[in-house]
């Protein structure tokens, strides 16, 4: 398997901290933090919810794992399959905050976007001025008759 058949630390990222910083919570609650080595910069983006397998770092005092892997659904129904999956994350991937919150925004926002009628003829009358762009002259060319000769 790809996690060698030995029990993997298994860690649930809460924030980003920034500078390749995470803060994740442990299988027993802990928050701590985490970093991510140099192969994974710039390749991956990470999200708070996402699940991570880590190695402990034992000279660090604020940061105490790295990275090591990054679970993706498939890898987590494998872990769960083979009853290596922590208990206490069971729950939390069922249930999605974020998701809610985002459906609530976007009702609320079909619920205050204006209604726009199709009572006028193609009338720009209520359209605004654009003000992100300069007055610029309109110059025309025309021929002259001197090209003519």
């Amino acid at each position: 398997q790809w996690y060698q058949r030995r029990v993997p630390d298994i860690v649930k990222v809460v924030e980003s901290k920034g500078n390749n910083l995470f803060s994740v919570e442990e299988e027993t609650g802990h928050v701590t933090l985490c970093s991510m080595p140099p192969k994974f910069r710039k390749n991956v983006w990470i999200k708070r919810g996402d699940f991570l397998i880590v190695e402990s770092i034992k000279e660090g005092k604020k940061v105490t794992c790295e990275m090591v892997h990054i679970l993706y659904p498939p890898q987590i129904q494998d872990l769960k399959s083979d009853h290596l999956w922590p208990a206490r994350f069971n729950e939390s991937e069922v249930t999605k905050p974020s998701d809610d919150v985002t459906k609530k925004s976007f009702t609320k926002y079909r619920s205050t976007k204006p209604v726009v009628s199709d009572d006028s003829e193609d009338s720009d009358d209520s359209l605004e001025e654009n003000v992100n762009q300069r007055n610029r002259p309109v110059v025309y060319l025309s021929e002259t008759d001197s090209e003519s000769d």
